[in-house]
């Protein structure tokens, strides 16, 4: 087995590779004078079961192209399998033509994929899990729920509501529910922009407890920041927030401070700067995709990894 990385997470990649047992592979990437990317692995892979650990974040276009470009220049290196390990997948907002004239994104991505070579996806917290459909090779699907539930329990919150900031959460919310153990309730949400929603309506049980919003990914945190005016204007007491991607911009951290929403749990799947300005908690995910990774390689079921505990 070998382990290699992009430069999208060197972080992320070395704490699987701890959990794992095997040192990270030595990959040289540079890029020529016009900003093309160059990729080389260094160490021999030839006959390897090859990993490939690189989210699609932060800078989406950068760091898919080098994972591509790392993908082919596996395959032209004799490996036996490539598995591309995707924590985020990027573009999976794009999942469907909901306006004339629009691309679906995410099938584009699913193909440059499987074209460059990959035999394999593994990834965490798709926006739609629908996205592995647009695979004909396999697809692990994993959850950061229960990295999530477990810091959750350990806060030990008195009389917990999971709530769906919007319809499409609905899904996610009702597995914390069950594994919490809590009532469940959403918001609906009318989306005006790219980075401006409007919530209006709360269907739940929520004055008087404690809420956790729920949702797979932030990055202005409109979503989030408009569901926890509404819930606080409604009666609830301390609102939190567990996403499993936390793209956070500098605008998004001024919408949270503006907030109720009393700190913001999240995981290790995309880079994390330190935020001082506001409580953010970031849980990693390592030994979650490093547990996969060993079972992959091994022939062994994952399916447990799948289930919300």
């Amino acid at each position: 087995m070998r382990i290699l990385a992009g430069n999208a997470h060197q972080k992320l990649a070395r704490r699987i590779a701890e959990y794992v047992g095997r040192p990270l592979g030595e990959v040289e990437i540079k890029k020529f004078p016009d900003g093309e990317v160059f990729v080389k692995i260094v160490e021999n892979i030839r006959g390897q079961d090859v990993f490939i650990v690189q989210p699609i974040a932060h800078d989406p276009n950068e760091y898919l192209m080098e994972l591509l470009i790392m993908i082919d220049a596996a395959r032209r290196a004799s490996a036996a399998r490539i598995t591309a390990v995707i924590p985020y997948y990027g573009y999976a907002r794009q999942d469907r033509k909901d306006q004339p004239r629009v691309p679906i994104t995410a099938k584009l991505v699913a193909n440059l994929l499987v074209a460059s070579g990959a035999g394999r996806i593994l990834t965490m917290d798709l926006h739609a899990q629908q996205i592995q459909g647009f695979f004909d090779i396999p697809v692990d699907h994993l959850y950061a729920a229960p990295v999530i539930i477990r810091y959750v329990k350990s806060k030990e919150l008195k009389d917990l509501v999971v709530v769906a900031p919007d319809a499409g959460g609905m899904k996610m919310a009702y597995g914390y529910a069950e594994a919490l153990e809590t009532g469940l309730a959403i918001v609906s949400k009318q989306r005006k922009s790219a980075t401006e929603v409007e919530s209006s309506n709360l269907v739940g049980e929520i004055k008087g407890r404690d809420v956790l919003l729920t949702d797979d990914v932030t990055s202005t945190a409109g979503t989030l920041c408009q569901a926890a005016n509404l819930l606080k204007a409604e009666g609830a007491r301390d609102v939190y927030a567990a996403v499993s991607h936390s793209l956070l911009s500098e605008y998004g951290i001024q919408r949270l401070l503006a907030s109720p929403i009393k700190e913001l749990i999240t995981t290790d799947s995309v880079p994390n700067r330190e935020w001082t300005e506001f409580p953010v908690t970031v849980l990693s995910v390592a030994e979650l995709l490093g547990e996969a990774i060993l079972r992959i390689h091994n022939n062994k079921s994952v399916s447990s990894l799948f289930r919300l505990e």
